[in-house]
């Protein structure tokens, strides 16, 4: 995979035009498919599914996961594909195909806990969200029982005179 490309429709016809590659991978609102170029030139879609950085033998690297979007051979339709941020002969971003099969399972492994995390973390802050909620009903409830019990106005006690 050698360059990458964005996909815009213009007048019925898809213009391919060369985007930088990190712009697109850390855009947290990019939800649109990565467009990649084999080496034969042929373009492959695929969805972002993480950015990862990771140390491989004390070099720091920037991984990312992507799932095919387009039928590849050899690939499962769940599959994803670990890549690495790697640069060309002229110094622009470009995408690699893990080859090391222990370094990918690792990044795998890495996306597999950071996503155990988020979820820990969501339901964390769901359920702080409840408690909160939960909170704020029972004060309102006893702020209405204590505002009907002080609202009532008040009978003047009056003792009988013999």
């Amino acid at each position: 995979m050698a360059d990458t490309k964005t996909t815009v429709e213009n007048n019925e016809q898809e213009e391919v035009k060369p985007v930088d590659l990190l712009d697109v991978l850390l855009d947290k609102d990019n939800r649109d498919p990565i467009v990649l170029m084999d080496e034969s030139g042929k373009q492959l879609t695929f969805e972002q599914v993480a950015v990862i950085p990771y140390e491989v033998k004390k070099e720091k690297r920037l991984y990312c996961v992507l799932k095919p979007l387009d039928k590849i051979e050899n690939i499962g339709e769940d599959d994803a594909i670990v890549f690495y941020v790697d640069q060309d002969d002229n110094g622009n971003s470009i995408l690699r195909v893990e080859v090391d099969e222990e370094v990918a399972i690792s990044v795998f492994d890495l996306y597999y806990d950071l996503l155990e995390e988020a979820q820990k973390e969501e339901k964390a802050a769901k359920a702080k969200a409840k408690k909160t909620t939960t909170t704020s009903t029972a004060k309102k409830s006893s702020t209405k029982v204590a505002g009907k019990a002080t609202s009532k106005p008040s009978t003047p006690k009056s003792t009988p005179k013999k």
